[in-house]
């Protein structure tokens, strides 16, 4: 896995995993705070340009479905 800065406009400064695009970006954070759905976070369209940062230390736990799982839209079948 990838480390990653995450620098807000304040000049703060958070250290983490790089997970999807490893590049540098310029957008809106927003946090997905759940234990659980984290599948459904990662492919929801509501977050399409923004930054989405994971906040439970367990992500991943549970895996994520296989895609022939799944349908069209990322729902477990």
């Amino acid at each position: 896995m990838q480390c990653g800065t995450l620098i807000l406009e304040d000049d703060s400064e958070f250290h983490g995993f790089v997970f999807g695009a490893s590049t540098n970006a310029t957008d809106e954070v927003v946090s997905q705070t759940g234990i659980v759905g984290y599948v459904e976070s990662l492919t929801d369209p509501s977050y399409c340009g923004e930054i989405l940062v994971l906040i439970f230390p367990l992500i991943g736990n549970y895996g994520v479905p296989d895609e022939k799982a799944v349908d069209d839209f990322c729902i477990l079948r």
